[in-house]
């Protein structure tokens, strides 16, 4: 795999990523955007974060219906705005591969969600999903988001390399051999 720098802040202890809550990813999202697309998306994305922790701490303080469906359904009306972005994207982002995937996972959240809603423990009032639950699929569904983001950004960075390298074809023979002259004195 290539070594490419992640954007994300690093513990150096493992090497692996060190946002650890949805406070410290949204402002991560808040900061790391290549262009108005991305910031939009990243915002978007920000606030699915501290929509999850907020209906996370509901769910801990008491998991009754009448407690924890109104921060669910909250979720789902912030899911439901973020999910209409995400399908009015450019074709650029659609033409992604991730693209299906961060929209299934989505998708499967809200459903998730709605049954939630729906599913009571027997002989009680209390919803079955429990704050672990929820953070593993919130967790899931916004490292898809996360993982289209980067492929965007960097499908962006390609593009602009392509338009440097073409712009070597848009000089004429004898600035082109001045060009790749200078180019091989540097490698040496």
């Amino acid at each position: 795999m290539d070594n490419i720098p992640s954007r994300l802040p690093l513990d150096p202890l493992t090497n692996l990523p060190s946002i650890n809550s949805f406070g410290g990813l949204s402002n991560f999202l808040r900061q790391a955007v290549a262009d108005e697309d991305s910031r939009i998306f990243s915002e978007s994305m920000a606030e699915l974060a501290v929509r999850a922790e907020l209906v996370i701490s509901a769910l801990r303080r008491d998991r009754r219906r009448d407690a924890a469906a109104p921060s669910l359904m909250d979720m789902l009306t912030v899911l439901r705005d973020h999910r209409n972005f995400v399908v009015n994207l450019s074709l650029t982002w659609r033409g992604l591969y991730e693209y299906a995937g961060y929209l299934q996972a989505l998708n499967n959240f809200r459903v998730l969600i709605g049954q939630w809603l729906l599913d009571v423990e027997p002989w009680g009032d209390q919803l079955t999903v429990t704050p672990e639950d929820f953070a593993l699929v919130a967790w899931r569904t916004l490292g898809e988001g996360m993982l289209l983001i980067d492929m965007y950004e960097r499908w962006l960075e390609q593009e602009e390399g392509e338009e440097d390298a073409s712009a070597l074809d848009k000089l004429d023979a004898p600035q082109r051999e001045r060009v790749l002259q200078w180019w091989h004195k540097l490698r040496r």
